[in-house]
């Protein structure tokens, strides 16, 4: 009789513990925590911005509008419900959380607010324009991730942070007057650094690396534009950099990482090509310093795309 009464009371017990389970993961799908603030709530703390919960589809997402900017297009005045709002959207799954948002900068913000990203453990997935013939220039930057979400709120309030701490004034940009007739590269060097061999052509050095990939079930290669290449203008002490890097989808954030460590600023990441496999995302590059760092830099990606 007595054990018959414990095995009741385990029963009992053990339906409580996994009703409360239950409850508990609902609640953290809502999210909804058994005491203090509701997920929800500490998104809109870490990432200083308010949010707004779509019930339906159960994404909670936080904005703030670019209303320090005075943008205007043939003069047209852009205003942020145009547009110029950034955000990040949370779903929460389980006991984690995805996240994607759109970041709206002025062209010297993009890289400084891309470095914070990369450095917060974000990913960033496209960047490009919204609009045409608009001034101040407006670049779009795609950022996501998935994981703890606090963890990603408080990585998402660092980038707003840094939008907020560089939005409004005008950078001064560092002028080089370089002229590609006056050209004095040492060419051994990139060569060297870089473990590739290029072609001078009208002041320009130029390295070419191809790639493939694979569409209605031809091969398409660096003829066809599938390749990473690398164009020096310059001289040995003060040089520019410019050209694009063709990457597989799990290559991007690594190269990402190694260009913006080297200080080589990333200007349009896209695709060029539609129901390609594998897929190629395309990335394109400016940097300014001497050969040797550039080149260093660009060698630091290459080897993070091999990895």
């Amino acid at each position: 009789m007595k054990a018959a009464f414990v095995s009741v009371l385990v029963g009992l017990l053990c339906v409580g513990t996994a009703q409360e389970s239950v409850a508990a993961a609902e609640n953290v799908q809502e999210g909804k925590t058994q005491s203090g603030p509701s997920i929800y709530e500490k998104i809109e703390t870490l990432t200083g911005a308010k949010g707004a919960l779509d019930e339906k589809e159960g994404v909670f997402k936080v904005s703030f509008p670019r209303s320090d900017l005075k943008v205007d297009s043939v003069g047209v005045k852009i205003i942020p419900a145009m547009g110029l709002t950034v955000w990040a959207a949370f779903k929460i799954v389980g006991d984690h959380a995805m996240m994607m948002g759109d970041m709206v900068l002025l062209e010297d913000q993009v890289n400084p607010v891309m470095s914070i990203a990369l450095e917060n453990g974000l990913q960033v997935t496209a960047l490009h324009n919204h609009f045409f013939w608009e001034s101040p220039r407006i670049m779009f930057m795609h950022i996501g991730g998935s994981g703890d979400p606090e963890r990603l709120a408080s990585a998402v309030g660092k980038v707003f942070a840094k939008i907020k701490e560089t939005g409004g004034g005008k950078t001064e940009r560092l002028r080089v007057m370089l002229d590609p007739v006056k050209t004095s590269l040492d060419l051994k060097k990139i060569d060297t650094i870089l473990d590739q061999q290029g072609q001078l052509k009208d002041g320009v050095y130029k390295i070419t690396i191809g790639r493939t990939t694979r569409m209605d079930s031809h091969e398409m290669g660096s003829a066809m534009g599938v390749n990473t290449w690398a164009a020096f203008v310059g001289s040995d002490d003060q040089a520019v950099v410019d050209g694009d890097f063709a990457m597989l989808e799990s290559e991007l954030q690594s190269v990402l990482r190694a260009l913006r460590g080297a200080g080589i600023n990333v200007v349009a990441i896209h695709n060029h090509m539609m129901e390609e496999s594998p897929r190629i995302v395309f990335l394109h590059y400016w940097g300014i310093g001497s050969t040797t760092n550039l080149a260093k830099g660009l060698k630091a990606a290459l080897d993070a795309q091999q990895k």
